[in-house]
């Protein structure tokens, strides 16, 4: 797996993806020692952890949230292919045994977390906050459904994190790491390299003649694999989405004003006021301090007197809905500019309100938002009628109807898919565009067949069915069909081999005292200059394998690596290594303290739950497991 791993981040997409998958993982430590068991299952179960039973459903939908959640945040779909090349399948189920195996030693331990506890974290989550700064359910409700989340199932997830975070605390305790550690960490994260190097591309190759018919037949014959038709699966399918139903759904004028009237105060902007006050023992002071007032003393000058700073009397330029006291807020927005009101009883004592600027408030009006309303009105009505047209369609199709005959009856849009392989392609080679971003159809028509019942899958706050119409099996193309492609394949290893041979020749140079200016110049290529990188850095014009390969060359040698492309090679040469210092007392060191104490936590957790899976036992249905990922396709 760690070769695929290794493999799979030599481009952007793939170090775009691993990023995201590291950053979404809940528990970021590696549990490779699971149990290899496999017996004991009924046909619904994919892991048995202790006493808690893990359904090949559970299962299949965390993996297919966890690849729509991918999936959006890179925003193309990703292939089951791809995610098992970056190792998504077997983090997500390690994800699953090692959460599980807390779970089972925090009931072990009669660990409990109230539901009270639990709401609270909710509401004071900034997630989940609207535009007022306090908790807004209709957010908290949108956002967990678009990771298809029910609110009793993000509260029981949230009460089970809670108490998976109060164990490995108490497992990790405080964890001071060493100098040395950190020292290390250090050299590591920053020391710097500066290289000159060169690309040698397919000109340096030089001429490369053209393949006799037996060349090219050998070629073939040798690498035939590569050349293989893939597998197509002709596919149909029907999204009962919220967005897809709103696409067909019409809300008149009549119903878009009438909630418009309904919600008028927020297409309005409130009328503010620039408001000071100042608070009174008793009604008394407060008529003297108003006649004051009405006589000439300013609203500064009462405030020095008794003591106040600006930020006591000053409530800034505020809408009425932003002061507490509503007698006060009523009082203060009947005043005109300049006025100075009555003594108010007031829920904190008697109170004397001042007026300055007045801004007036607007209305949006109903034209301008129309088209927007229209469309929220569209999706919430969508939103309800989700459930009942997907109970509808299981009616159907446990009836013996079709995906499309089902369809058909209920007047839903079916999109059916020709030819489609594993990676998501047609034959053509292209992306397939019809399948909905994020949507897991693909691995999930793999693993099925013609005349196979489907499980649903759950997408986007609603539902996806799908029939596999048809499967054309993989099959070896004929020379003739991929000529042009093998030609092409044949001159590229031909450059590649050329371009290693002149690299590996260049470098020997190199390190017996030749110039690389001398080498560039008789290769008809220039020198360029990378400076002060470090190892984890994206270097202009620089292939990362040479920025890794700068890394395990000594000052002055020289290396080769491959380039961005099968017809490019870097030769370089480390001109100069900068050794970082390190001020223990430092941000820098504290952060590298910090990062190191996070590893050595996070060990200490992995190896209680391996010993915690061996005492409580684990095993895995390991069929259901490759079933559900695509492995065994």
């Amino acid at each position: 797996m760690l070769r695929g791993i290794r493999n799979a981040t030599s481009n952007w997409f793939g170090k775009a993806i691993m990023s995201v998958v590291m950053g979404v993982l809940i528990i970021s430590f590696g549990v490779w020692g699971i149990g290899d068991i496999f017996r004991g299952f009924g046909q619904s179960t994919l892991a048995k952890i202790g006493k808690t039973e893990i359904s090949i459903e559970q299962f299949r939908q965390l993996y297919t949230d966890r690849l729509q959640q991918i999936s959006r945040q890179i925003g193309r779909p990703l292939a089951p292919d791809q995610a098992r090349a970056f190792g998504i399948d077997r983090q997500v189920l390690q994800q699953v045994i090692a959460e599980t195996t807390l779970d089972e030693s925090a009931r072990n331990l009669g660990l409990r977390q109230s539901t009270d506890e639990v709401m609270k974290s909710i509401t004071n989550d900034p997630n989940f906050k609207g535009a007022n700064g306090a908790f807004d359910p209709a957010r908290f409700a949108q956002i967990i459904r678009q990771f298809n989340y029910s609110e009793q199932r993000y509260i029981a997830e949230q009460k089970r994190n809670a108490l998976r975070r109060q164990l490995v605390g108490s497992i990790s305790g405080e964890v001071e790491p060493s100098k040395t550690a950190v020292a290390v960490l250090n050299q590591f994260q920053n020391e710097q390299r500066t290289v000159e190097f060169v690309k040698l591309e397919t000109a340096q190759a030089g001429t490369i003649d053209t393949p006799t018919p037996e060349v090219l037949a050998s070629f073939y014959d040798a690498h035939k694999v590569q050349f293989r038709a893939p597998e197509y699966r002709k596919i149909a399918f029907v999204a009962i989405t919220p967005d897809e139903l709103a696409k067909w759904t019409t809300v008149s004028d009549e119903d878009a004003k009438k909630v418009y009237e309904e919600r008028k105060d927020t297409f309005a902007t409130p009328e503010k006021r620039d408001v000071s006050q100042m608070v009174f023992p008793n009604a008394e002071d407060a008529a003297a301090a108003r006649a004051r007032l009405v006589g000439g003393l300013s609203f500064d000058d009462l405030a020095k007197e008794r003591g106040l700073k600006p930020s006591d009397v000053d409530l800034g330029l505020v809408a009425k809905s932003a002061i507490i006291d509503s007698k006060v807020a009523d009082t203060a927005f009947a005043l005109k500019t300049g006025d100075i009101s009555e003594p108010i009883q007031g829920t904190f004592g008697t109170v004397l309100v001042k007026v300055g600027k007045i801004e007036p408030g607007s209305q949006t009006s109903y034209e301008s938002v129309a088209a927007n309303l229209k469309k929220e009105i569209a999706l919430e009505r969508a939103r309800k009628s989700v459930k009942d047209l997907h109970d509808k369609m299981e009616d159907e199709r446990a009836g013996g109807a079709t995906v499309t005959e089902a369809a058909e009856k209920l007047k839903l849009a079916v999109t059916t898919i020709e030819a489609v392989d594993r990676s998501g392609r047609a034959p053509d080679g292209k992306p397939v565009t019809t399948i909905p971003p994020g949507l897991d159809l693909v691995s999930q028509a793999f693993a099925s067949d013609v005349g196979v019942d489907n499980e649903t899958i759950s997408y986007q706050g609603g539902y996806v069915s799908f029939d596999v119409l048809g499967v054309t099996p993989s099959r070896e193309r004929t020379l003739d069909e991929v000529k042009d492609q093998v030609e092409a394949r044949w001159r590229a290893d031909q450059i590649t081999n050329k371009l290693r041979a002149k690299a590996t020749e260049m470098v020997e140079k190199l390190n017996k005292g030749g110039k690389l200016a001398d080498e560039a110049s008789a290769a008809g290529v220039k020198v360029e200059t990378a400076e002060k990188f470090k190892r984890d850095a994206t270097v202009a014009n620089l292939p990362a394998s040479a920025v890794a390969g700068a890394f395990r060359t000594a000052k002055d040698a020289a290396g080769q690596s491959e380039g961005a492309n099968a017809t490019e090679w870097v030769v370089f040469r480390v001109t100069d290594v900068t050794e970082p210092t390190l001020d223990i007392a430092s941000e820098e060191a504290k952060k590298l303290k910090t990062s190191v104490e996070r590893g050595v936590a996070e060990e200490l957790v992995g190896q209680y739950v391996i010993k915690m899976e061996s005492e409580i036992g684990v095993t895995i249905n390991q069929p259901a497991v490759a079933q559900i990922t695509g492995a065994n396709n």
